[in-house]
């Protein structure tokens, strides 16, 4: 298990573990999420409109490979993928 660490517009907003989320106000307009395990970035453009709740979900996940290196090595890169959730 590996934890994410989550920014917004550049400022760091907390670190997640599996289960945990964070729920905060933003101002309307387009911002930048940024998600990191310490091994893989990603970031998710978002538009947020006046009064709107917007949700994402970042997971960790197993991508190619990982399971043979978790067999050998006993670890292995996990990626990570954030959606916005309708």
């Amino acid at each position: 298990m590996r934890q994410l660490v989550v920014s917004f517009d550049g400022q760091p907003w907390g670190t997640l573990l599996y289960g945990d989320s964070i729920s905060r106000e933003v101002t309307p307009g387009r911002h930048r999420v940024r998600v990191h395990n310490t091994l893989v970035w990603r970031t998710l453009n978002v538009e947020v409109g006046a009064g709107e709740h917007v949700q994402l979900t970042a997971v960790n996940r197993a991508g190619f490979g990982t399971l043979s290196m978790v067999s050998l090595l006993g670890a292995g890169p996990l990626y990570v993928t954030i959606r916005r959730d309708a």
